[in-house]
């Protein structure tokens, strides 16, 4: 028995190009797109899935126009076939969720695997906010994710230790960035992945007011700097430091 998975795929500005000016205001005109990196963990953990198990996995990228031959790389890396809908680059995650939400009910599915939130924004609300909207069960923070027939059985990774929930399918698991080490993809694996064609859907949601970003600027940062003179002076200092991170 195979399991339909749908991965969610987040596309970013390559964050190591964007730099902030003396104002603090971030310009991400002309920066080159990406896969955001618990994206990539998403993929990997999908494809896993179809490997062990059988299925299909199906890729969704909401966002603008420009995210369209970013799902090249998702083919390359497993990715069976791929959705791309435009007509969006906001950060609200609501709205994401409804739009998500109508696509993935008109598709077959057993799992819905995302990150656990995106380094663009890092409100971490999309996954629930998806779950909700779906009707399903979220289990997120997810290190492993075994499906048993009709349940989903997944070690949640916590802050002191780990836990091991079961929910029923269709759920939605977010991933955390220990799931796995995404693989990089063989050359022919690449170039079977130019041939495949991308399936594009344009959408103008309407715009919910109840949330507002009021600033998109970069936080100021002032570090304590010691400066010492002399090495025996300095080394006995930076050893208490350590020695304070490290209980």
């Amino acid at each position: 028995m195979g399991y339909n998975t749908i991965v969610l795929i987040k596309v970013i500005p390559d964050l190591e190009q964007i730099k902030a000016d003396q104002n603090g205001s971030i310009n991400t005109k002309n920066i080159p797109l990406r896969i955001e990196t618990l994206s990539e963990n998403s993929i990997e953990a999908a494809v896993q899935l179809r490997e062990k198990h059988g299925g299909k996995v199906t890729g969704i990228i909401f966002g603008a126009q420009e995210s369209i031959p970013i799902m090249k790389k998702a083919y390359a890396m497993g990715v069976d076939d791929g959705f791309v809908i435009t007509g969006y680059q906001g950060n609200n995650p609501h709205l994401t969720a409804t739009v998500l939400s109508k696509k993935i009910k008109s598709m077959p599915h057993d799992i819905i695997v995302m990150g656990n939130q995106s380094a663009d924004s890092y409100t971490g609300l999309l996954p629930g906010m998806l779950a909700a909207a779906l009707g399903y069960t979220l289990i997120g923070n997810a290190v492993s994710i075994v499906p048993v027939e009709r349940k989903i059985r997944v070690k949640k990774f916590l802050e002191s230790k780990n836990v091991d929930v079961e929910a029923p399918l269709p759920a939605v698991v977010s991933v955390a960035q220990e799931i796995n080490e995404p693989r990089l993809p063989p050359v022919m694996q690449i170039m079977a992945a130019g041939r495949k064609q991308i399936l594009t859907e344009s959408v103008t949601p309407s715009q919910d007011n109840s949330v507002k970003v009021i600033s998109n600027t970069a936080p100021k940062s002032e570090r304590r700097k010691n400066i010492f003179e002399k090495p025996e002076e300095g080394i006995p200092a930076i050893a208490k430091v350590l020695k304070e991170e490290l209980r």
